[in-house]
């Protein structure tokens, strides 16, 4: 999976995932220099900060070329053939084309999402140039590099722009063209403030895409998929999208995430609780009663829950079911609530399931349209319906002040 790499016919240079590690190469036939990194970087919810500083001129082999990752220095490589001294590189080579995201083959594209990306031209930078450890937390994080000397070639993508992705922002101009992204494909998920998605590493039978924010489920069997952010306590919304017409059997809500949803749906456990697309139903336990309007093709359910009082509500297409009400959900009223007196003894997650049958979620930042546009009361999120008072969408930053 490359994150950037340069290509004249079979002789390539990138730096990308291999696996689980992290792999920086040049081949012509056979390796000029590669590195594989021992360590494994598996979390599929989490942003990384790479940063590779190259310069064949220095005498010490070790020094020619530097992996950094959020910050430290990666010294621990399977493999490690070095560069020669003055070698040239094809970074920047007229002869050679630059992909983001892809090596110039149809089937091998980063499949993840990319905040930014900085090509510096004449220099060997460290990544203090690019980031720093915050003070209170100690994570790393990013800085601004707009003042930065990018060099002739050099170019900064902030992906700010959602009708050119592809604009340089560092003056000179190295624009890169745009292929199969809309500007629907520009996520508010950031490395400063990361929404929940779908998690691919608690269910490898499903099918994940748009960013692990859509599941299908080909399967004649049930199966469904956490967030990757659970919470257990605060106030907490989402929305779900039941895509699929010719399949009902679809269900969202929410589980403990020691539910693992193998074969299971939403509801099917005494500790998931769910709203039903073949009929509009509440599911607890493998127990069925009526509760809602059975939602359609492209309806969207609206997901609040309550982990402060254990209270969970359901809407389809702008109307809370069973004659509830936003005030009455904003007053923590439970009298219409699809379930209350749900136990917080341990964490819940945002769920889907579905048999045959495809969803998309949307825990703030969306991977289909949206015609309307709400925020949550700290102004994150775009969702299709207005998020109740005091509820939030599921992100680090909110999860770091209510969950």
């Amino acid at each position: 999976i490359r994150l950037m790499s340069v290509r004249n016919g079979n002789e390539q240079e990138w730096i990308g995932f291999d696996e689980n590690d992290i792999h920086i190469s040049r081949y012509n036939n056979s390796y000029v220099y590669r590195y594989i990194t021992n360590r494994k970087f598996r979390d599929p919810s989490a942003f990384y900060h790479v940063c590779v500083a190259m310069d064949s001129e220095q005498s010490t082999a070790g020094n020619r070329m530097k992996l950094y990752v959020n910050g430290v220095q990666e010294t621990s490589f399977s493999t490690e053939t070095q560069i020669s001294e003055d070698y040239n590189t094809s970074w920047n080579t007229a002869s050679f084309t630059n992909y983001i995201g892809n090596n110039g083959n149809s089937g091998d594209y980063y499949d993840g999402y990319m905040s930014e990306v900085v090509l510096i031209d004449g220099q060997q930078l460290d990544p203090t140039s690019f980031g720093e450890f915050d003070e209170d937390s100690g994570i790393w994080k990013p800085i601004d590099v707009s003042g930065l000397t990018f060099g002739t070639n050099g170019f900064y993508l902030d992906f700010e722009n959602s009708g050119s992705l592809g604009a340089d922002v560092s003056g000179n101009g190295n624009n890169f063209t745009v292929n199969n992204l809309t500007a629907i494909d520009q996520s508010t998920d950031t490395c400063t403030n990361n929404f929940a998605t779908f998690n691919p590493l608690g269910k490898a039978n499903l099918t994940y895409a748009e960013g692990n924010t859509k599941i299908t489920n080909s399967s004649g069997a049930h199966n469904g998929s956490l967030s990757t952010l659970a919470v257990n306590k605060g106030k907490w919304y989402y929305e779900v999208k039941f895509i699929d017409g010719s399949q009902t059997r679809s269900m969202a809500g929410i589980c403990k995430v020691t539910d693992n949803l193998d074969n299971e749906y939403v509801g099917d456990t005494a500790n998931s609780y769910g709203y039903f697309r073949a009929n509009g139903n509440k599911f607890n336990n493998s127990t069925s009663s009526s509760y809602g309007t059975t939602p359609s093709n492209n309806s969207i359910i609206s997901v609040a829950f309550d982990a402060d009082n254990g209270t969970l509500w359901f809407g389809l297409n702008g109307t809370w079911q069973n004659s509830a009400t936003k005030s009455e959900i904003e007053a923590g009223t439970t009298t219409n609530s699809a379930f209350s007196s749900i136990t917080m003894d341990d964490f819940f997650a945002f769920a889907c399931s579905g048999e045959d049958a495809t969803c998309q979620a949307n825990f703030g930042s969306p991977s289909y349209a949206i015609s309307s546009g709400n925020t949550d009361g700290n102004g994150y999120g775009n969702f299709e319906y207005a998020v109740p008072n005091g509820y939030y969408s599921l992100n680090s930053k909110n999860l770091a002040e209510y969950g």
